[in-house]
């Protein structure tokens, strides 16, 4: 069961991560430089019925695995060893993530106009790089934690 779910978790990081690099380092700097809200909304709604989706399977799969590890939940949030120290860390990053995309979704991408480009482009990188980063604490468990 382990195996299964460690392979979604990683499934979705691909999704979740690799749309996110084609669309700051491929779509993004097109969009800026052509001032066209109308091809990042184009990208937005192809890649979120995928990127969603593999979001949800990341964090089910994710909290199944940290529970495997570290049964205890208090020890997520007072990490004293590295493995929790990874959790901990993972699930500050699926905060950041939550809240940047929520102000994205609720106060950028309404009102999302050539002029709002840059606000929204530091959106996208934002998460993005959240993203590696949560291939790299993903990748640290392999190797014992932070």
């Amino acid at each position: 069961m382990y195996a299964t779910a460690l392979f979604l978790h990683v499934l979705g990081a691909t999704i979740w991560t690799g749309g996110h690099l084609v669309l700051a380092l491929a779509w993004l700097p097109r969009v800026v430089r052509e001032r066209s809200p109308e091809q990042l909304l184009r990208f937005e709604q192809g890649y979120e019925r995928i990127g969603m989706p593999a979001l949800v399977v990341q964090v089910v799969t994710g909290v199944w695995m940290a529970w495997q590890m570290v049964p205890s939940v208090g020890a997520w949030l007072s990490p004293e060893t590295p493995v929790a120290r990874a959790i901990a860390l993972k699930l500050g990053l699926l905060v950041l993530t939550a809240l940047i995309a929520t102000h994205a979704r609720r106060r950028v991408i309404p009102r999302l106009t050539a002029a709002t480009l840059p606000l929204m482009a530091w959106h996208v990188a934002a998460v993005t790089l959240i993203s590696v980063a949560f291939v790299a604490v993903g990748v640290s468990l392999r190797f014992g934690g932070v």
